[in-house]
């Protein structure tokens, strides 16, 4: 009953041994992949891949920085006519560390809040250097089923995320960073989902990630919370449902 809510299949690291990678995670436990793109090409993509792979489902995102140089109403209209394919909008958001336009940048997300509360459908945030930014706009549009990717806010900014409602995907690099681990502690289970940005995020430093090892994410909650990997996996997996599937 493994998830992995966010991951780049699409990216280059895969492209020889694809094939592979979905079979380790099929004997892993991992029922679900969500491949998460970031431009209008990469959705594409993914659709793709769901068709090839039936663990797969798109979700259609527009990455903060690729949105700046696109048509965002015609990419917007793109994910509108595919509601009925996709399983959420993401990734989007806001990334400070690699672009200053934080004015274009937040008028392109807000416009993506109000397609995704218009065609119901979570939101898999990216939330780069404008943790506090990404809370204020979410506050002000009361959205419901944010998940918060990679989330990496000090841990005020998490109780405040935690109080409007949001979810937090928690990669396998829990395994060695103490971020991960303090903001287990203090999140409730109900609100954590797994994920693991493969290629990115690896739970083994400069190596490639992939969505077998979610498995240590859960491994990791379950240490933290004291409990049962099991429970952990049920606790997760009842999320998943509740957010996704409802």
């Amino acid at each position: 009953m493994l998830v992995d809510i966010h991951a780049h299949l699409h990216f280059k690291e895969f492209e020889n041994d694809l094939d592979d990678v979905i079979e380790r995670a099929i004997k892993a436990g991992v029922t679900t992949i969500i491949n998460s793109g970031t431009s209008s090409e990469s959705n594409k993509l993914s659709m793709e891949l769901s068709k090839k792979y039936d663990i797969v489902k798109p979700s259609f995102g527009l990455y903060p920085i690729e949105a700046l140089s696109l048509n965002v109403e015609k990419e917007l209209e793109y994910i509108k006519k595919n509601k009925n394919n996709i399983i959420a909008i993401g990734e989007v958001g806001l990334d400070y560390q690699e672009s200053e336009d934080r004015k274009m940048q937040k008028e392109i997300f807000i416009k993506i809040i109000e397609l995704a509360e218009k065609i119901k459908k979570p939101l898999i945030l990216h939330t780069r250097k404008a943790e506090a930014d990404v809370l204020e706009i979410l506050e002000s549009a009361k959205i419901k089923n944010a998940i918060l990717h990679c989330f990496s806010g000090n841990m005020k900014l998490v109780n405040k995320a935690h109080d409007l409602g949001c979810y937090f995907s928690i990669p396998p690099v829990i395994a060695r960073l103490e971020h991960f681990h303090s903001l287990v502690k203090l999140i409730p289970s109900t609100r954590l989902l797994t994920e693991t940005d493969s290629p990115y995020l690896s739970p083994i430093k400069e190596k490639r990630n992939e969505p077998a090892n979610v498995k240590k994410s859960v491994e990791e909650i379950s240490k933290i919370k004291k409990i049962e990997y099991e429970e952990a996996e049920k606790i997760i997996f009842s999320n998943f449902q509740k957010i996704f599937l409802k």
